[in-house]
């Protein structure tokens, strides 16, 4: 088998498998063993996509949409992205600046190609989204970890940002609200990071907002609105989360006009154009008024609560309240070095295992979001798994 590997490239050899997604196989595995697994580990809204955008895309293939889509995406559709960021956002983009992709994962992967070279570094606040890193790697770029804490809401203070930043800094990558731990970075707080990163122009920003909607509090600020930044932030977006369109595979990014005509250019060799299906479903997604995902936000909040509440009954779990997304992300390491049924609990991915061996229940590791103390928990499922899920860790863990 070792000689088998050694017929493939280094690059992948030293690719770490996505461990949201080997924790949902494994979970998958399991159930196909007839084990009654309650999956909380993928960030997958557990609602039917709209009808109103079903039909848009029904229409499309009755309209005979079967052929190769332009790269950066239809006109219709850019159109309609440029108009949903001046009217959520009040950022203001043309054309030439919006380059739509299969997936905001893709649009993320297309700006590190085009703007990392080798050796450059990329700061991550941690915790962070769990491909964050690996899509650095993959671009020769070096993933510099931020750490942050529970006591600042997981969030990056602006010293921190200014501690991290060297001569070989390319980039910063953040998500608001964060994926995994919720947090949202008020316009306050992104002005703060705004003041630093003025005394660095040769870093560029990306600002992954694919759980822009998705948020209790209210007020989503972009790193982009600022006039003196817009001209160095890349603003990435899709609709999987807040739509639950997530196999539709559609993301889409505003950026500096170079910066989306090389995405453009890499795009044009890898993938083509995005799905000719989706994109019209999406025209239609996006020219609709936001209230009309509201129910599945509400629904959320009510999740959030009832999650937190059965969380803080259980010993050694210590949680934020997360601020939107649909994700908690508690520190778990009042179990290290404890053994729970046999079992030695030494980090985040022992516990995690732990508690899908014992409990039934998938979790992702907080390791491989940069965060070894924590685990993420998805509540992106039904009041009744939620509550069937907890009661399962607590008995595991008492």
């Amino acid at each position: 088998m070792d000689t088998l590997t050694n017929q493939l490239s280094d690059r992948i050899n030293n690719l770490a498998a996505s461990a949201t997604l080997a924790m949902a196989a494994k979970a998958r595995e399991l159930r196909a063993e007839g084990k009654d697994i309650i999956g909380l580990s993928l960030g997958e809204p557990d609602f039917n996509t709209p009808d109103f955008i079903k039909d848009a895309a029904i229409q499309a293939v009755n309209d005979n949409y079967n052929s190769y889509t332009p790269v950066d995406g239809y006109v219709e559709l850019k159109d309609a992205i440029i108009t949903k960021f001046k009217r959520d956002n009040n950022l203001t983009y043309d054309r030439s600046q919006i380059v739509v992709s299969t997936g905001a994962k893709q649009s993320l992967y297309n700006v590190a190609q085009v703007c990392l070279n080798p050796g450059d570094e990329v700061l991550l606040p941690c915790p962070y989204w769990v491909s964050y890193s690996d899509i650095v790697k993959l671009a020769e770029g070096v993933p510099v970890e931020v750490e942050t804490s529970l006591d600042t809401d997981f969030k990056m203070t602006p010293e921190q940002l200014e501690a991290a930043i060297t001569p070989k800094t390319k980039m910063l990558w953040y998500s608001s609200p964060c994926n995994p731990s919720g947090s949202i970075y008020s316009e306050a707080e992104l002005r703060a990071l705004a003041d630093v990163l003025q005394k660095h122009p040769q870093i560029v920003v990306v600002s992954d907002e694919i759980y822009e909607h998705i948020n209790y509090v209210g007020g989503h600020a972009s790193m982009a609105q600022f006039e003196d930044m817009y001209d160095r932030v890349v603003t990435v977006n899709g609709v999987a989360k807040a739509f639950a369109m997530t196999g539709w595979r559609i993301g889409y990014i505003g950026a500096p006009a170079y910066i989306a005509r090389a995405c453009n250019k890499i795009q044009g060799q890898v993938t083509s154009g995005a799905n000719c299906i989706a994109q019209r479903a999406v025209i239609t997604a996006l020219e609709a008024p936001v209230s009309k995902i509201q129910y599945m936000v509400d629904e959320f909040k009510e999740r959030r609560k009832l999650i937190l509440g059965l969380l803080n009954d259980i010993e050694g779990f210590e949680c934020n309240e997360p601020e939107g997304a649909f994700y908690v992300f508690p520190n778990i390491s009042h179990y290290f070095g404890k053994t729970l049924n046999g079992t030695t609990i030494n980090n985040a991915s022992d516990f995690a295992l732990y508690i899908l061996e014992q409990a039934n229940v998938a979790t992702v590791t907080g390791e491989a979001f940069g965060n070894p103390n924590c685990i993420r928990i998805s509540y992106a499922a039904s009041q009744d798994q939620i509550k069937e899920a907890l009661a399962r860790i607590k008995k595991a863990v008492s």
